[in-house]
């Protein structure tokens, strides 16, 4: 696989962006009027199942579900053809209430010519997720 691959190299560049919790960077990465499906249909970041489109829609969901958590990315494959790339990936979400989330799923990213974000998908479910409870430091 060509690691240089536009679609590749703006799904690393998101990762980056969202693990060291720079919005800023993370939605330079996008076209104006990206989609942003995560998770395919219905779920609590997609509650209408249509998605969220736009810069200034990704700006809020930032904002409303980013922001506040912190979150790991791991990715097991990857993959790019065309202009997207499609990686099997475990994102863990920690939250300030004391739960985690771990969402194991396929995740893809298309770009459009200039190498921007036009479609982000997330190929998960609220019912295969864990949930747990953070331990406290000792």
């Amino acid at each position: 696989m060509d690691e240089n691959h536009p679609a590749l190299v703006a799904a690393r560049s998101s990762w980056r962006c969202v693990q060291a919790k720079d919005k800023e960077a993370w939605l330079a990465l996008m076209a104006d009027d990206v989609l942003f499906e995560d998770p395919i249909g219905v779920g609590p970041t997609n509650p209408s199942g249509e998605g969220i489109r736009g810069k200034a829609a990704m700006s809020e969901f930032y904002d409303k579900n980013m922001s506040p958590n912190i979150i790991r990315i791991e990715t097991h494959e990857s993959f790019a053809a065309g202009n997207e790339s499609a990686h099997v990936m475990t994102l863990t979400t920690s939250f300030p209430n004391a739960m985690r989330m771990i969402v194991h799923g396929v995740f893809t990213y298309a770009v459009d010519e200039a190498g921007l974000l036009t479609n982000l998908r997330g190929y998960w479910t609220v019912e295969d997720s864990k949930f747990e409870k953070v331990e406290e430091p000792a």
